[in-house]
């Protein structure tokens, strides 16, 4: 139980105010995890696990706190600033600068302005230039989530972002989702990432990414689309299996009529409607709750009928979905697929489901049970990475701390090996299992990779425009401290083939190639 912040010392003003910076100080911070890491080899095996990958700053912070406290503070991150280096960065993007709302207005206006072209290459230039437009917007929210993986010190934080994108997928080359999914993940996703799962399946809800994704902007009272409720229920929330009918989809996009965006512009008035339904009519942003395209007709869902009536219907159908026992079990199994093991144990599971109905889905609160586990403990070393977590950490490892001016390279690696960011074609989000990503030629492409980190690391220092940048040497993994204190538990065949390369470039590829490096 928290101590309440009041002074044990009436009139003591100085013991008081002590006292209350203190408590300020651990307000909203949870309790001290239950965990250890008795040698240098263990918290560095915590670190690839948890963060983006371990490096010499991260590691120092980890022996300084100590892991406990260490992985408090990731559970419950207060707000840190990026290197200003890499922040300035992200401070130039348009999707930093401008809000979401005109982005897509000035689109809509460009699109119109396209159509009224009458020569034809004036209009394949128009829109040639538009769909530039539209993939820079996706690239800028690329970069923006590489370097906060790269540089940010809330590293949990960064992984249930990346996390919780591919629960809730959305796939950016989708209609105009190119110029929307940067503010899903940063409105959306991020803000709820390590809070109550009910808020963040709110969030994504109101989104228009999602709703244009997955079609609901489409599902009216006269014309039901059903592919948002089926997914909701199947991906999002309850699982396959947990004892949802076909009826219970229907009755489902009967609730989500209406849900949709705004298509109007920002000056238009509301849409007409009848007297009876008009206080139902909500507008946020580009979210809409149109009355006029909903389903009032009574409905039953999961054996149980709906009491309320129009946008509060939709809330009472999310907290009866995000609070089925069902749905503890299906979030917990995929927290632990990721975090722990391709295949959990249901006991495990069990225990983190437990935790997550008692804390009304606390996400952070369900992590921590997973961590203080006997099994995640014995899974330290044994994840295999998948393409962004490869990628993303031998860069960490490589640069430890220089901040890269060019990631492009980097994205260009994540799509050679198939898992480019945000570019996942159907709702299920991509594969965090070994069998999906260690085929013979996933390892070839990372060898060539490894290659290009190794030998060449200027590659991520030079301008968009061509100009080059700084030109460090490459690095020189052989005498990081990360690396010095892991290379003695790899095995005898990775040491014997460290040993016999010819130069520290041929060293730094054997490493970033061996078997141990692809595990996490």
């Amino acid at each position: 139980m928290r101590t309440p912040c009041r002074s044990a010392v009436p009139g003591l003003l100085l013991a008081s105010s002590l006292l209350f910076v203190a408590c300020m100080a651990s307000a909203g911070q949870g309790s001290l995890p239950k965990v250890a890491a008795p040698d240098e080899t263990t918290q560095l095996h915590w670190l690839d696990r948890v963060t983006w990958g371990a490096d010499a700053s991260s590691a120092q912070d980890l022996k300084r706190l100590g892991l406990p406290e260490w992985l408090r503070e990731q559970l419950h991150p207060r707000p840190a600033a990026l290197p200003p280096a890499a922040q300035s960065q992200i401070d130039a993007m348009t999707i930093s600068r401008t809000p979401v709302e005109t982005i897509v207005t000035e689109l809509r206006a460009q699109r119109r302005a396209m159509n009224d072209v009458a020569d034809e290459e004036q209009k394949k230039e128009a829109r040639k230039t538009l769909q530039q437009d539209l993939t820079r917007l996706t690239r800028e929210a690329q970069q923006r989530f590489v370097l906060r993986a790269l540089y940010s010190p809330n590293q949990l934080e960064e992984q249930m972002t990346w996390f919780w994108m591919n629960h809730f997928n959305v796939n950016a080359r989708k209609a105009n989702l190119r110029a929307l999914v940067g503010d899903y993940e940063e409105t959306a996703i991020r803000p709820h990432a390590l809070g109550k799962f009910r808020d963040l399946l709110g969030a994504t809800l109101h989104h228009p990414a999602m709703l244009l994704y997955l079609d609901n902007a489409q599902n009216a009272a006269d014309r039901i689309n059903e592919n948002y409720a089926r997914e909701l229920m199947e991906l999002h929330t309850l699982g396959v299996g947990s004892g949802y009918s076909q009826a219970d989809v229907q009755e489902l996009a009967r609730v989500l009529t209406g849900v949709g965006i705004r298509v109007r512009g920002p000056d238009a008035p509301p849409p007409r409607m009848q007297p009876d339904v008009r206080g139902d009519y909500v507008e946020q942003g580009l979210f809409v709750f149109n009355p006029t395209r909903h389903d009032y007709g009574p409905k039953t869902l999961l054996g149980q009928p709906m009491t309320q009536r129009g946008l509060a219907e939709v809330d009472e159908a999310l907290d009866r979905l995000a609070r089925a026992p069902a749905t503890a079990r299906f979030i917990s199994r995929k927290l632990a697929v990721y975090f722990v093991a391709d295949d959990p144990s249901p006991a495990l599971v069990g225990r983190m489901a437990d935790t997550f109905r008692k804390s009304d889905g606390d996400i952070a609160a369900t992590l921590q049970t997973m961590f203080e586990s006997r099994e995640f403990a014995a899974s330290l070393g044994s994840k295999f990475r998948d393409p962004v977590h490869y990628v993303i950490a031998s860069v960490r490892l490589a640069d430890d701390g220089r901040i890269v001016t060019n990631v492009n390279p980097m994205l260009q690696w994540m799509g050679r090996m198939g898992e480019p960011l945000y570019g996942h074609e159907t709702p299920d989000g991509y594969p965090m299992t070994q069998e999906a990503w260690a085929s013979a030629g996933q390892m070839t492409t990372r060898f060539e990779i490894a290659r290009a980190i190794g030998t060449n690391g200027g590659v991520l220092y030079r301008r968009d425009d061509g100009v080059p940048g700084e030109r460090p040497a490459p690095p020189a993994l052989a005498d990081s401290p990360v690396v010095r204190v892991s290379l003695p538990s790899m095995s005898a065949d990775t040491r014997e083939a460290l040993a016999q390369a010819k130069s520290p470039q041929d060293w730094n590829i054997f490493l970033l190639a061996s078997p141990e490096w692809m595990h996490r």
